[in-house]
């Protein structure tokens, strides 16, 4: 009983986890706090700009890609209607329609027709539906058609006998049910009958369209009319068949022919051609109401949707796919895989799996509830990384061959042997008479192994975020790690990753890839490998091999890069596949990608996957950027919006500048970002992403010029925007005030002229009169000193005098006295006292008083030189110096003999002897040596 109960668990289970496998087109949803206004969006249109305009309850919406404005309805009612035409915007509410025009600042004002016309509309009559037919434009209430030409002012009214539910434009014929009456269409003006079918009467149609010639009128509940020449038949083709069961609102044929339908309450079926279903897009996988107010195509094959809640927007032509799990059933995904015809997903939920290119829903496999970390294929069989354990999956089943917890991934190092990480160190896995099993763990190692290379047999690397990359070496029978040693060469990264390609080692970091150079022992950085991993949108360091395709991913906050051989020669090349990483972010660390077919993958993310077919790339088509509004203000203060189609000038106060730009292009998938410069101000190009406000503040006075691009994934728009304005100057900076301020500046300069040259010229007396005083005085000292020294010269002169007149006087005496004597004694002895005479004579000769005299004299006349050769010759004696002091005067030899009482060759005697006592070189002459110094 027991066993039977737990079964019945086991299959109520397994049947309540089958998710539905539907994968989607971009879809975007804007909330009401989004756009700012009311939940219901009754109606959608575009200008020739691409400008979205949707009536709201609140009023007309204004979306250019980048920003919502709201101009609510004139008379406060609900707007229920809009439709673009020739330049304006028209739209419907309670009891008026009217239009919107753009004026310079780049705002709508509105202008009513009915009051234009004097139309008396009905009590509580809505303008529902708009359209146009050349200079014609109608509006559908539901009891009347307005057909108004503002050209020619003409107006028609078409009076309904019931009730008008639907009005449709094919070509230029205009279809419509008039509710219990039948189909009409209108020619000329006039309505005309063309079928009363009762089936046709008593069921609300949403919409006609015409296949082959035929029209068809889609009803509300009852299914698909085929109207030819009034032969009515009810349509059972599978369109038909796959709209039984939904109440529908809106529908719409697109230009393609496929068929866009708007249920109540079961969202958004898209239909091919032939009428299978391709999406049902509802609240399940990302819409905000199931129910779809109203339908449009745009110009890029967008398909808008009005919610009863909230608006819809589905990129039809993009080249991505998603699945959106919502209601968080599938989770994670955090590896995946193809096996055996099935497409197998590893989240944090379980193990799930559906057939291959099939529309089946997915389904968890048993016993795999909880995180799958690996899926690989080793030996034919598809093996299972799980935290309770390793297992071996095949088809909707799954064995665990391991209870060790954690497994994170498996290598294989030969037929029978399996390599496994796990949360606590190595296990090895060993295939023993054709299965697989649990055979030991490796030794001297436990730390977490969850991303491992081999190096060879007996050789591994492996990484840990923060740690760092270690090296180690396995002994020959796998049982114990023999040597472990941490790789110098590179550092640790969070979110890095260890990587085999091409049998090339490869270690990513947010520092780039390196790869190992086995003759080096050492890893590398490699230019090529680590443009995969770009430092300015760095998101992770994974890197995936994607083996079919031979590529190797790296992933990005602007979407992913993959890196393959090049067709023609052994280099490689980088290939990007730009996307905004918000919408393909996985679990960080663990970002997995495979390849579907050909060209196209399936990437795992944190609500469920997305599909790549890249051989249908993206590529914007020609885009526009535009200035939508230019604004002014004070700081603190409201802003003041410009004409943005005239140069304008700002007030000085108001020298803060705000640009609203847009790129009107409405792709989920597109990376956008405006490029700008300020010329005037900026020197380069700055870059905006995530925001189109471009604002400047506190410019100085002048002229300046905005230059203005935007780029859709690295696209750049078709045309440059310039803009050109002034900052007027301050009134106090003003020509005029220049003028004053010259005007004063050259008075003031007069003022301080006039004022400085008589301060200067009273300056100047006072000093002329202070120098005449000073040069009197100093005139007066000069003349003093002068006199000073005159009188010292005066009185050296006399001294002198003085000095030489005793001498003389002396001499004379002396002589005198000399010859009195000699005179006595020659009268007093005769010839007897002439010995004694002579002896006199040569006692006078020989007196040394002479010299002494002349010593003095020659002094007072060269006061310096005796001093000067005594200084430079010390050996000199006294008779040297006498000798010196002759030659200084210039006398011969025969001149100095009498003096020295001596003979002149004695002199020479003398002469060559103060030569050698002198150490004077053969070629210099004694004299001039002696009167040169």
């Amino acid at each position: 009983m027991n066993h039977n109960i737990s079964f019945l668990l086991r299959i109520v289970l397994f049947v309540s986890i089958s998710i539905s496998a539907q994968e989607i087109p971009p879809l975007q949803t804007f909330t009401p706090e989004d756009y700012h206004a009311e939940n219901q969006n009754w109606s959608v249109t575009q200008d020739q700009q691409k400008t979205i305009y949707i009536a709201n309850n609140k009023g007309l919406l204004e979306f250019n890609g980048d920003s919502w404005e709201l101009y609510p309805t004139p008379n406060e009612s609900i707007m229920r209607s809009v439709l673009f035409h020739k330049g304006l915007i028209f739209s419907g509410f309670y009891k008026d329609f009217g239009y919107w025009k753009r004026d310079e600042f780049g705002a709508l004002n509105y202008t009513s027709i009915a009051e234009k016309f004097d139309l008396d509309m009905l009590e509580d009559e809505q303008i529902w539906e708009i359209f146009d037919l050349g200079d014609w434009m109608l509006f559908k209430s539901l009891q009347r058609i307005y057909l108004i030409n503002l050209k020619l002012g003409q107006t028609k009214v078409i009076h309904a006998k019931n009730n008008l539910s639907k009005l449709t434009k094919i070509g230029e014929m205009f279809y419509f049910q008039d509710y219990l009456h039948g189909i009409y269409k209108i020619e000329n003006g006039e309505p005309i009958l063309i079928s009363s079918n009762s089936d046709l009467k008593n069921n609300k149609v949403v919409q006609f369209y015409k296949i082959d010639n035929v029209l068809y009128a889609l009803t509300q509940s009852a299914g698909i009319y085929s109207v030819d020449n009034k032969t009515v038949k009810k349509d059972n083709n599978t369109l038909s068949k796959n709209l039984r069961g939904f109440s529908i609102y809106s529908a719409l044929k697109t230009n393609n022919d496929e068929f866009v339908v708007g249920t109540i309450s079961n969202g958004l079926l898209y239909f091919s051609k032939d009428g299978t279903l391709l999406y049902r897009i509802n609240q399940n996988n990302g819409l905000l109401n199931n129910t779809i107010l109203s339908i449009f195509q745009d110009r890029d094959e967008n398909i808008w949707l009005g919610l009863d809640k909230g608006i819809g927007l589905v990129n039809l032509k993009s080249n991505y796919q998603f699945y959106n799990d919502k209601n968080g059933s599938l989770g994670t995904v955090y590896t995946s895989i193809k096996f055996d015809g099935n497409l197998y997903l590893g989240t944090n939920q379980g193990l799930f799996y559906k057939r291959e290119g099939s529309r089946d829903d997915y389904t968890i496999i048993p016993n795999t509830l909880g995180q799958v970390w690996s899926l690989s294929i080793h030996d034919e069989k598809l093996f299972c990384g799980h935290d309770k354990g390793t297992l071996i999956v095949s088809g909707s089943k799954a064995r665990l061959i391991s209870n060790v917890l954690g497994a994170w991934l498996i290598r294989k190092i030969d037929d029978t042997t399996l390599l496994q990480g796990n949360y606590d160190g190595l296990y090895i896995l060993k295939k023993r008479q054709g299965q697989w099993s649990y055979s030991h763990k490796i030794k001297n190692y436990s730390t977490s192994s969850k991303q491992f290379e081999l190096l060879d047999s007996r050789t591994l690397f492996i990484n840990h975020e923060y740690k760092g990359v270690f090296q180690l070496k396995l002994s020959e029978d796998l049982q114990r790690v023999i040597q472990n040693d941490k790789v110098a060469s590179i550092s640790k990264g969070l979110h890095s990753s260890l990587t085999k390609y091409n049998d090339k080692m490869l270690y990513a970091s947010k520092e780039g890839v390196y790869v190992f150079n086995k003759d080096q022992n050492t890893f590398e950085k490699d230019s090529i490998y680590s443009q995969l991993i770009p430092l300015k949108t760095f998101e992770s360091a994974k890197l995936v091999h994607d083996t079919f395709q031979n590529r190797l991913w790296s992933f990005t906050s602007e979407g992913l890069r993959y890196l393959s051989p090049g067709s023609l020669s052994s280099s490689y090349q980088i290939h990007k596949v730009p996307i905004s990483g918000t919408l393909i972010k996985g679990a960080s660390g663990y970002e997995n990608i495979i390849s579907l077919n050909q060209n196209k993958y399936l990437l795992g993310t944190s609500n469920g996957y997305v599909t790549i077919d890249l051989d249908a790339p993206e590529s914007p088509d020609q885009f526009f950027v535009g200035i939508n509004k230019v604004g002014a203000y004070e700081i603190d203060k409201e802003i003041k919006y410009a004409n943005i189609t005239a140069e304008n000038e700002f007030d000085p106060e108001s020298n803060n500048i705000i640009f609203n730009c847009s790129v009107n292009n409405f792709n989920k998938t597109y990376l956008k970002k405006y490029s700008y410069k300020l010329d005037g101000y900026n020197e380069v190009w700055n870059e905006l992403k995530n925001s189109n406000k471009i604002v400047y503040e506190n410019l100085s006075p002048g002229t300046y010029t905005l230059r203005l691009n935007a780029y859709l994934n690295d696209v750049k728009s078709s045309n440059e925007v310039q803009y050109q304005f002034r900052i007027k100057k301050p009134w106090y900076a003003s020509n005029g005030m220049r003028l004053v301020y010259l005007a004063l500046f050259g008075l003031i300069l007069y003022s301080i002229h006039l004022i400085t040259r008589k301060y200067y010229q009273k300056q100047r007396a006072q000093i002329l009169e202070r120098t005449q005083k000073e040069l009197e005085l100093k005139e007066l000292e000069n003349s003093k000193q002068i006199i000073k020294l005159n009188n010292e010269k005066l009185r050296n002169d006399i001294e002198g005098k003085n000095r030489e007149l005793a001498t003389s006087t002396m001499s004379i005496i002396k002589k005198n006295e000399f010859l009195n004597e000699i005179k006595n004694e020659l009268v007093n002895g005769g010839e007897k006292r002439i010995d004694k005479v002579i002896r006199i004579i040569d006692k006078d000769l020989n007196n040394t008083d002479d010299w002494k005299l002349f010593q003095e004299a020659f002094n007072n006349a060269d006061k310096k030189f005796l001093r000067k050769i005594k200084t430079k010759h010390p050996d000199l004696t006294p008779n040297d110096l006498r000798l010196c002091a002759y030659l200084r005067l210039n006398l011969s030899s025969k001149e100095i003999a009498p003096l020295l009482n001596i003979s002149p060759r004695s002199v020479e005697v003398k002469r060559y002897r103060l030569r050698k006592k002198m150490n004077l070189d053969h070629d210099i002459n004694l004299t001039n040596y002696i009167i040169d110094i």
